[in-house]
């Protein structure tokens, strides 16, 4: 009795060829715009110790208290898949002491993050992001770079119908007071709460305001906004931002209820949001995290980062850009063993020299390698069989107008590097 097959983990995904090949192309698109703008690739570990994403996402935050991957490992110490980039990234920067040579430096990697999640389209417990960040800059011009590298990238995918929400969620100075004013509130909608927020109230009252069960954004519509408490100093940051995005042409709304969802983040937050798949929905987001670094044991260094969903990303842009997948230059239909061998030969050798050269490597009549090669998608095909090494030429047919030359034996892969150019 034979065995059931094995299947997919709930909420992860093959990614297939015909996918792939449009997944490289947003990677390709990414990384050429990062580099021009001097990031550079970062690449860090998918499993940390538990205790980097706890204190830098927050405790409170669904995603340690529900979302994340951890398990002990055979000596008991917890480990945790990364949920996401930005705190990894800062543990690198601090751990390799990177900041002590120059303390400005700018990095993106693309990969894998894991939360355990309810699955739904777009969204899987194995999800990508392609993330970007800027270490040791205070300057507002850092927020911005980063949201106008959002918006060339998109328009370079073609991803129409995107807006660039910003909010700032001020500092240490300016939220005490806003603090105050929200807590007015959330006594009084205590009654309306789920039982997390009820929780949160008085330990991390603005994580209530990114909660999304109904009940609970019914009672915060009314909310105050952080923007309407902002210290000088914050003003005049969020008030530089919006000016120079002004300026570079970027479309944008100030977003008074926009509260990114991890409690790193201070001063500006903001997202890219599209109606490219219908609804409205946040495709990219990020913000500064000014006291992340310090936290986490470093130099006390401002910093800025976004992520982008990825699968979400591949998506929208699937509806515009169907994936270029690569077919054949050539395929080599062999007949009998000494052809074969030949042909087996020149696949290699032409694929050295950048011509993708597929054959057949069983026993198939000439009719069914013809048809494997159109499956394919093969622009010519070369004949060689025991008539054709006879002669000492093979024989080359364009598939689209079935045409054919002969090309000699002898020299045959530069003739035909000539012909395939």
């Amino acid at each position: 009795m034979s065995q059931p097959s094995i299947q997919l983990i709930r909420g992860f995904k093959d990614i297939l060829p015909g996918e792939t090949e449009l997944w490289q192309h947003i990677e390709r698109t990414a990384i050429a715009l990062f580099e021009d703008f001097g990031y550079r690739e970062i690449r860090i570990p998918i499993m940390e110790k538990t205790g980097l994403f706890a204190r830098s996402i927050g405790e409170d935050t669904d995603i340690v208290e529900k979302e994340m991957y951890t398990f002990p490992d055979r000596k008991g110490d917890p480990l945790t898949l990364r949920p996401e980039a930005t705190a990894s990234i800062c543990r690198s920067y601090i751990q390799h002491k990177m900041y002590a040579q120059d303390p400005v430096r700018k990095f993106y990697t693309i990969g894998p993050m894991f939360r355990r999640e309810r699955p739904q389209k777009g969204r899987y417990r194995q999800f990508y992001q392609i993330d970007a960040e800027i270490f040791g800059v205070a300057e507002p011009y850092a927020d911005v770079e980063l949201i106008f590298l959002l918006r060339t990238l998109f328009d370079r995918l073609k991803v129409t119908d995107t807006t660039a929400h910003v909010n700032s969620l001020g500092c240490p100075v300016c939220r005490p007071r806003f603090k105050a004013a929200l807590a007015t509130l959330l006594a009084d909608a205590a009654p309306s709460l789920c039982k997390d927020c009820l929780r949160r109230k008085d330990r991390n009252p603005l994580r209530v305001l990114d909660c999304k069960v109904p009940g609970c954004r019914e009672a915060m519509a009314g909310a105050p906004a952080i923007i309407d408490y902002l210290c000088d100093d914050c003003r005049d940051h969020f008030s530089t931002v919006t000016g120079s995005l002004t300026e570079l042409g970027v479309p944008f709304k100030v977003d008074k209820q926009l509260v990114r969802g991890l409690d790193y983040y201070t001063r500006t937050a903001f997202e890219i949001q599209t109606g490219a798949l219908g609804a409205q929905s946040a495709v990219a987001g990020g913000g500064r995290y000014d006291g992340l670094v310090g936290s986490l044991g470093g130099p006390e260094m401002p910093a800025i980062g976004f992520a982008i969903g990825f699968d979400r990303l591949a998506e929208i842009v699937s509806t515009t850009t169907p994936a270029a997948v690569r077919t054949p230059d050539l395929f080599i239909a062999a007949l009998g063993k000494p052809a074969k061998k030949l042909a087996f030969g020149w696949s290699t050798a032409l694929g050295l020299k950048g011509i993708g050269a597929a054959m057949e490597y069983g026993d198939k009549s000439l009719k069914a390698q013809m048809k494997r090669a159109n499956r394919l998608g093969a622009g010519r095909v070369l004949i060689v069989g025991e008539s054709e090494l006879a002669s000492g030429a093979a024989v080359l047919r364009d598939m689209s107008t079935k045409t054919q030359i002969t090309l000699p034996l002898d020299g045959i892969i530069d003739s035909l590097i000539e012909t395939l150019d």
